[in-house]
């Protein structure tokens, strides 16, 4: 596939075409690039746009940046919004608190720290500063990553992250006097870390590419271990690197003793094969566990030579088995938690295991022995998700966390011996949850399947077709979206706003099948499911077409696009964020061929080229058209979907917009996919776009904030 590229062809774009009150957008350059697709020919009129190192790309983010934020400023109540964000943000959150060796550890942010810090707690209850990632950098865009420490305790190694990038730096301390010990080691992506005693740890990472490292294709992991007190380039390469062993993804895990080595090893964001190495013998060879990329498998526990392994092999819903060091390969595994009708997400502790279970996206939990004997249901404060149980096995107190949408998150304190809970925090908050309410209801997508969708709002606001609403969707990778609070959604829900989240077909709510449902061929599914939730809440007269808006992230970011570019009457607001909007190109940037187990790629066949070309929001922009009020957002420093799917679709709206409907596109700098973004930069980007929703759907003011009802 060749690419034919005309560079004396240079076609500037303006404002919208015969429309005068739009705003005027950056001139952005035609360099069309026609690429011949099993005798189909595609132009990509913005191709130059891919080059993140270009001045020109650089230029032109800049003069996009300066539309946007023009016309941002210029909305009567977003200094109201962004305000009363900082309010509402402003209280203490606390995470539930973990052993390691002598001290407890916990996370902190006492309101509006860009970073939680994380603290810790000596058996005398004296309690001080671990680590401070706000003292990373001044302007909070360095993150903490991940924190693992020895099983002693004495020693710890974090992952940082700069700019919101996925490349990570590790640093190892000796905990006691928080002194580091070695040098920092760099190039880390997508990895854990797995300590092995205290000798030296295994961590994950690609090769540097020679290219730009934030949009250059990055396909063959390689799992390292290194070893104190010697320098990196003699890490030893333990899996990876080789065609035989070329893996995506590829990930380490030492057992609690130290004995063994589980490697995880997957081609795509679905399925993964599992080898077993023991550690004690370094002659011993890998012995596959699980070689079948059909199914996904990872170890749970382990004790001694017996290892508990959670897997969905021949059951779509997951279950638990055990399976022994001599022979571990699935023949010989197991029952220890059977599958259920329910999507099952286990953990361990205390001596225990706790499956909880999805049913309709809500949690119920149960607690077992170490003999599989089911110990009957957890008791749980309400309709809502819940999470934890997780800890060493002679741990004596374990937390969970317990939210939805409406309510903050609580912590609790269980007794596993007992069965007894506590409240042990909840957070003081500017935001009465007695107020609110969520429904779940049931509605028919295009094919005849229910799906469900939680509904948020205030108690008792009057179903009368006006109430501005955003309805958020995901409906892939097997990712489910379950009830969780957000003090975004709490601001959106005090000005009279409706919160909708359907359970679309590509998610993991309902198991395997219901992933499968929304992948490649059937991807269709999912756009249909989430329409067809916007046509019940306009159907119902929760809202109307004038009041709705719809929002997504990365593959949401895509259902967005995809939403909004089939059915652009359906909505007066588009809110896609750091989307996957390039289907014929994703596969080339980062990562990004990883995610075909879900998407298909344009190289596999015609019929998915065809597929693929029929949906892609960059290639379906039609000229001539009224599409919604889109806002596109995303991180400069994205290297997980590469900004230029963002900087593409906006040129193409921009240039082929024919309504009054702004069409602005919002880059952060110095920011990622979002993981460890600063609450500064959160509080603005929340700001922005909650503010122009609501400017969009034509309000002038925020009813809560000025004491008076939503005028026009």
């Amino acid at each position: 596939m060749k690419p034919i590229i005309f560079f004396s062809l240079f076609v500037l774009m303006s404002s919208c075409v015969n429309n005068s009150s739009a705003p005027v957008y950056p001139s952005t350059l035609k360099q069309p690039v026609i690429e011949d697709h099993f005798g189909t020919e595609v132009v990509d009129n913005y191709r130059w746009l891919e080059d993140d190192n270009s001045e020109e790309t650089a230029d032109w983010v800049v003069a996009q940046n300066d539309v946007t934020f023009d016309y941002l400023k210029k909305i009567p109540f977003r200094s109201q919004m962004k305000e009363r964000l900082e309010k509402l943000w402003n209280y203490e959150k606390l995470g539930a608190p973990f052993k390691e060796g002598n001290h407890t550890y916990y996370y902190k942010n006492d309101g509006l720290q860009n970073q939680y810090v994380v603290y810790r707690e000596d058996a005398e209850g004296n309690s001080e500063v671990f680590l401070d990632p706000n003292k990373f950098s001044e302007d909070g865009t360095v993150s903490l990553g991940g924190l693992s420490f020895t099983k002693d305790g004495r020693k710890a190694a974090y992952s940082i992250s700069e700019g919101g990038s996925d490349w990570r730096k590790v640093i190892v301390l000796d905990v006691e006097s928080k002194v580091i010990i070695e040098d920092t080691i760099v190039d880390v992506k997508f990895s854990g870390i797995s300590w092995k005693n205290n000798e030296g740890f295994f961590y994950s990472s690609y090769d540097k590419p020679e290219g730009s490292e934030l949009s250059e294709m990055t396909d063959q992991h390689k799992l390292f271990y290194h070893k104190l007190g010697t320098p990196q380039d003699q890490d030893e390469l333990i899996f990876g690197g080789t065609e035989a062993q070329k893996h995506r993804y590829i990930g380490g895990e030492v057992t609690d003793d130290g004995r063994y080595l589980f490697i995880s090893a997957s081609k795509s964001t679905s399925g993964n094969v599992m080898f077993l190495k023991d550690l004690e013998n370094p002659l011993s060879p890998l012995v596959a566990v699980d070689e079948d990329y059909s199914s996904d498998s990872y170890v749970l526990d382990s004790r001694d030579d017996l290892f508990y392994i959670v897997s969905n092999k021949n059951a779509p819903n997951q279950k638990v088995v055990t399976a022994t060091a001599q022979k571990p390969q699935e023949a010989y595994w197991v029952d220890f938690i059977p599958e259920t009708e329910h999507v099952l997400s286990p953990s361990s502790g205390g001596g225990y295991f706790f499956a909880r279970y999805m049913i309709d996206a809500t949690s119920k939990v149960y607690q077992f022995d170490s003999n599989g004997k089911n110990l009957g249901e957890i008791a749980l404060p309400g309709i809502g998700t819940a999470g934890g149980w997780s800890g060493d096995r002679d741990d004596e107190v374990l937390y969970y966390s317990f939210t939805n949408y409406h309510t903050p998150g609580v912590i609790y304190a269980f007794a596993p011996k007992t069965q007894t809970s506590k409240k042990y925090w909840s957070p003081s908050i500017d935001f009465n949850a007695d107020e609110y309410e969520s429904n779940q209801v049931f509605y028919t997508s295009k094919d005849g399947t229910k799906v469900p969708m939680i509904i948020t709002h205030k108690k008792g606001i009057a179903y009368n077709g006006k109430n501005p609403t955003i309805l958020y969707g995901y409906g892939g990778f097997n990712i489910s979206l379950t009830p969780s609070f957000s003090i975004q959604n709490a601001v959106w829900m005090e000005q009279g706003g409706v919160y909708a989240v359907p359970n679309l077909r590509g998610g993991g709510e309902y198991g395997k099948a219901w992933h499968i449902a929304g992948t490649q061929m059937q991807k269709q599914n999912v756009f249909d499911d989430f329409i067809a939730a916007a046509e019940y809440l306009i159907d119902n007269q929760i809202t109307s077409s004038d009041y709705l808006a719809i929002q997504g992230g990365s593959n949401g970011g895509l259902l967005v696009g995809a939403t909004m570019t089939q059915r652009p009457d359906l909505v007066k607001v588009a809110l896609p964020a750091v989307g996957v909007l390039d289907m014929l190109r994703y596969h080339t940037f980062t990562a990004g061929a990883g995610w075909a187990y879900d998407y298909g790629t344009a190289e596999d066949s015609k019929e998915m080229f065809d597929y693929l070309l029929g949906y892609s929001p960059v290639h379906n922009v039609k000229p001539g058209t009224s599409y919604p009020a889109t806002l596109v957002t995303t991180g400069d420093h994205d290297d997980r979907v590469v900004p230029a799917h963002s900087f593409k679709f906006a040129a193409e709206l921009q240039d082929k917009q024919s309504g009054a409907n702004p069409v602005m596109i919002r880059i952060e700098t110095n920011a990622g996919h979002g993981a460890g973004t600063p609450v500064s930069k959160r509080i603005e980007q929340a700001a922005d776009i909650y503010g122009f929703t609501l400017f969009n759907m034509g309000y002038k003011v925020l009813p809560e904030l000025s004491n008076d009802k939503l005028k026009k």
